[in-house]
């Protein structure tokens, strides 16, 4: 999202709210990452700005800087918890950025629920922007999940490879959250994959993508595995099935059976094709031209 402010030629800048890797000041794609470490004077850069964008844990300190020197500020939401509508609702926000209908609908209901909050002053739907391009390939062999934890369907993946011995898994180690990685000949298992390299590291591996999440708001990697056609197998949460729309193959996350039955079906080279020209279609349609251009609108307005 900050790719495209970038290219209109303002300054973007990150800063990084956790430590990591990195200890100076680095460029990526046009854009300054300004890590933990550099122990840089982060009010001054805030004095010193036009605009504020904040998300997740970072809302609340921004906030309070954001209105003590008097600058609009952006909140980015990911999710429907409370605690992200209460920050967006702490005062002062200027536009809250939901990803999906889905999430918007749910802020609407929170602000009706709790009228004493103060809702931002204007709201935008920007869904998680993926470039086919970056992401489409050839889809390989292997059945995968990305992040193995239970929420995102770990215990799923693994009861289906040992129904399924004569089908090959590939399991990708998740960044966050217990990971059940099953040690079986058939399961291979991956390192966290940059986003950077998943087209070559998991996509161009992947003939189907398994995502019996128990929540979603949205699911970029479903919308990622689109771009090359490969059919996607979902628990149909309100965020995925909003992402996915007809392309997505919706299965309750308890179901193995269903799972199973599914996989063994898209074993026909016609059910394939059918689903394959479904996942592109649905990809087109989230071509995100139209909602970077929107927020790139409504950030040049603040």
């Amino acid at each position: 999202m900050l790719r495209p402010l970038a290219e209109r030629g303002h300054d973007v800048q990150v800063w990084l709210s956790r430590y990591g890797g990195a200890h100076k000041e680095y460029e990526y794609r046009g854009i300054t990452v300004i890590p933990l470490e550099s122990r840089l004077d982060f009010p001054t850069a805030v004095r010193r700005a036009d605009v504020m964008l904040a998300h997740l844990e970072t809302v609340p300190s921004a906030a309070s800087l954001a209105r003590g020197y008097g600058k609009p500020l952006v909140v980015i939401c990911h999710n429907t918890h409370g605690k992200t509508f209460r920050d967006a609702a702490a005062g002062g926000t200027a536009l809250a950025v939901y990803n999906s209908l889905w999430m918007e609908r749910e802020a609407d209901l929170f602000f009706a629920e709790y009228p004493k909050a103060i809702q931002p002053a204007r709201s935008l739907i920007v869904r998680p922007p993926v470039f086919a391009d970056e992401y489409a390939t050839k889809p390989g062999t292997a059945i995968t999940l990305v992040n193995c934890n239970p929420e995102k369907g770990g215990k799923v993946l693994q009861a289906l490879a040992r129904r399924m011995p004569d089908q090959q898994f590939l399991a990708v180690r998740g960044a966050y959250g217990e990971q059940i990685l099953p040690d079986l000949p058939n399961v291979e298992i991956i390192d966290h994959v940059d986003g950077s390299a998943m087209r070559e590291q998991v996509y161009g591996r992947t003939r189907i993508l398994l995502m019996p999440s128990s929540y979603e708001s949205w699911g970029r990697a479903g919308v990622e595995a689109l771009a090359s056609g490969i059919p996607v197998i979902a628990h149909p949460t309100p965020g995925l099935t909003e992402s996915l729309a007809e392309a997505g193959i919706f299965v309750d996350r308890q179901d193995v059976e269903g799972y199973e039955a599914i996989i063994r079906k898209l074993a026909s080279a016609a059910e394939y094709r059918l689903a394959s020209k479904r996942a592109k279609a649905r990809s087109a349609e989230l071509n995100p031209a139209a909602d970077l251009a929107a927020w790139v609108q409504a950030v040049e307005a603040l």
